[in-house]
Formats: C-alpha cells, sequence, structure tokens
C-alpha cells in the first residue's frame, strides 16, 4: 500500500464525529475498544461523506499490551500520520454492564489489567503511551508547511484537578471526583510539556488541548440520582449534542489557522487559558518522567528526561 495521509481517532462508544472536512483526501482510522460500534461508525463516515477510505482497528487504552499491538498493524500499513485525536474514555468491564456500554466517568476505584488506577491509567497513560509510540510516524509526516497534529481531549474538570506525584494511582483515600480531574489536569500537562520538547527539537508536530464542552452522553452514569434528574430536565438547553462537542476538536485537528501553532488550549474555537497549575514546567516534567517509569516505554529516547 503506497503511503497516503491518515487521520486517527481514538474514540468513545457514543461519540459521533463526521470528518467530512478531512476524509476527502485522507486515510481515516477510527480506534477503540468495541468493534461492532467501531464498524457501524465506519459505516456512516463512508454514508454520509462517499468517502471509502475509513478503517476501523481495534485499541483498548486500559492495556499497554493492546498499545502497543495497535501501533504494530497501523505501523505495518505504511501509511504517514498527520492528526492523531486522543479522545479519552473508560470501558465499563463486559460482566458489569451491558455490550455496548458508553464512556463513563467517576467509576469506584479499580484498576486496568496493568494495575494502574483506572481513570489515571486509560484517560491518560493509555494516550501518553500511544503518542509516545506514534510518535516517530507523526514526525516523519509533518512538514514545514503542513505540520502533523496531535489533539488531545481535556475537560474543563481540570481546573479543580490536583497532581500527587506521591500518589498518582489514588491508592489513599480514593475519591472518583478527584481521580478524574486528576487525569484531566495530566493531559493538559502532558500536552504542553509534549509541545516544548517537539518545538526544541524543531519537529513539524504541534500539540494542543481541546475541551469539548458538557456533552449529552453517557458519561454522567456513576452521578447522583439528583444529578441525572436535572440533568434530563435541563440537558436540551444546558448540553452540546456530540456533533456539538467534536467541532473544536474538528477545528485543532483541520483548521489552517492553527497551521504550526501548539502549546495551547481550545474551548468553543476559541484559545483560553487553562489551570494556572497547568503552565508549571517543573511539574510537567516531574508528571513526564513519572509518567515514562510506570509505562515501562520501549522508546526509551523519546521518554527521556
Amino acid at each position: 500500500m503506497s503511503p497516503v495521509s491518515s487521520f486517527l481517532w481514538t474514540y468513545a462508544v457514543g461519540v459521533k464525529v463526521l470528518l467530512s472536512q478531512l476524509l476527502s483526501r485522507s486515510f481515516s482510522l477510527p480506534a477503540g475498544n468495541h468493534e461492532n460500534q467501531g464498524e457501524l461508525s465506519v459505516s456512516r463516515i463512508v454514508k454520509e461523506t462517499g468517502n471509502e477510505k475509513v478503517e476501523f482497528m481495534y485499541l483498548e487504552l486500559a492495556s499497554m499490551q493492546s498499545i502497543q499491538q495497535f501501533v504494530q498493524h497501523f505501523k505495518a500499513k505504511n501509511l504517514l500520520l498527520h492528526v492523531l485525536v486522543n479522545n479519552g474514555y473508560i470501558r465499563w468491564p463486559v460482566n458489569q454492564c451491558s455490550p455496548g456500554a458508553a464512556a463513563v466517568m467517576l467509576v469506584p476505584q479499580r484498576n486496568t489489567a496493568d494495575g494502574f488506577e483506572e481513570h489515571f491509567g486509560v484517560n491518560y497513560l493509555g494516550h501518553f503511551m500511544l503518542t509516545h509510540l506514534l510518535l516517530d510516524t507523526l514526525k516523519q509526516s509533518g512538514s514545514h508547511d503542513l505540520n502533523s497534529r496531535i489533539v488531545t481531549v481535556s475537560s474543563a474538570t481540570h481546573y479543580i484537578g490536583e497532581l500527587n506525584l506521591n500518589d498518582l494511582q489514588s491508592r489513599h483515600n480514593y475519591s472518583p471526583h478527584g481521580a478524574y480531574a486528576q487525569s484531566k489536569l495530566a493531559l493538559v500537562l502532558f500536552s504542553y510539556q509534549l509541545q516544548q520538547r517537539l518545538a526544541a527539537e524543531g519537529s513539524h508536530v504541534t500539540s494542543n488541548v481541546v475541551d469539548p464542552g458538557v456533552v449529552n452522553t453517557d458519561l454522567y452514569k456513576h452521578t447522583s440520582w439528583l444529578f441525572k434528574l436535572c440533568k434530563w430536565l435541563t440537558s436540551w438547553l444546558l448540553f452540546k449534542t456530540s456533533t456539538q462537542g467534536a467541532s473544536t476538536v474538528i477545528y485543532a485537528a483541520v483548521s489552517p489557522d492553527l497551521e504550526g501553532a501548539g502549546g495551547s488550549y481550545y474551548v468553543n474555537g476559541q484559545k483560553v487559558k487553562s489551570a494556572d497549575i497547568s503552565y508549571d514546567e517543573d511539574l510537567q516534567r516531574k508528571l513526564w518522567a513519572q509518567s515514562c517509569n510506570l509505562v515501562g516505554n520501549p522508546e526509551r529516547h523519546q521518554c527521556a528526561s
């Protein structure tokens, strides 16, 4: 297969994103951990855009082995990679829900197969590992006139997040809210530090963060019954549709306005200031180093302090 540009989207089941702005000239690979829903997403994209260069690839962000296998399969296709969208989610174990459950947050305390606290392991470490393993391809694909882009999806929850470097796994005093907020803050810190490193080495790759807003999905499965009632009553007014929530992600991924621009946080298509702590470069570097140790990243040259 001859190299063509590709758009890799790691997604939550239930996220409905139409990438027609990019699909006209690309090979798109939605990646997720539910094959049936993934294939349905592919069919919908093909049907609504008329572009058949779309393929689903299985990826389980809760498993370091799955991430490594995914990257191996992707690289075997000999594709260029111009856009990587890291869209965090948490999968329900099959024995705890019906098949096809959507993304959730605020889960009870539990670990991934690799022993990581689930919010931190899936929302953050999985994307940290995936991004590192694809960096070489992203760098090879970018050029001076057309940079490759890494778009990481966080949320406004990061503003109240606290990063405990002595207990990243939330082993002590576990709080679903705290663990979720910490994982979202970690994504912002990682994205900024990645941009600094990419810029320092002159890579034609940019890294930005996006907040899609409050989207009406099944993400709130673990909230209280009172919150669910309020959500049911007000979602039509206060919540975005999944398509609306995807708009800023698509903007960061393909807009010519952001060509060559990285290290920023976007909400509703606008650049805004993230939490003050997210700009702490010392904290960024310490998180980076600990993350490398936790995942045992085989790409040691990319994980250097």
